[in-house]
């Protein structure tokens, strides 16, 4: 069986590629940074928001799939994938918060929060696509 490859897909995996090639550069660079300087101030807290910003990147990558995809079918198993991701990744967050509210875990996620869970979302949902639908299409 051959994986459906439209133009669109094919752009998402470049645009994926390179903002999570940017997402480990920064990941290392800024994590090394922090250890080995005392920088503070503005700068740290620039310096801090750098590697969210191509995770940012990736959800507008996601939904730029939605827009460009020109197959109906394929674009709604896409979106059909999101809404499951989103969905998770509220209900997760929603008893995380809960839990710490009553002190039943400690404060913080431990670098895993809400994008972690919308990925992994991601990732139930072509599960789930499959499942329901017979087909992943083709994963985001």
């Amino acid at each position: 069986m051959a994986t459906y490859k439209s133009p669109a897909i094919r752009r998402y995996t470049i645009r994926l590629a390179v903002l999570m090639s940017l997402y480990v550069f920064l990941i290392f660079a800024v994590g090394w940074t922090f250890r080995h300087t005392d920088i503070s101030g503005v700068p740290a807290i620039a310096l801090a928001i750098a590697p969210a910003l191509p995770i940012i990147g990736v959800f507008w990558a996601v939904m730029r799939l939605l827009v460009e995809e020109s197959d109906e079918y394929i674009r709604m198993l896409h979106v059909r994938q999101c809404l499951f991701a989103t969905g998770f990744c509220l209900m997760v967050m929603t008893v995380w918060e809960f839990l710490q509210n009553y002190d039943l875990v400690a404060a913080g996620n431990g670098g895993f929060g809400a994008a972690f869970f919308w990925f992994v979302g991601l990732g139930l949902g072509a599960v789930y696509n499959k499942v329901t639908m017979g087909t992943i299409g083709s994963c985001p």
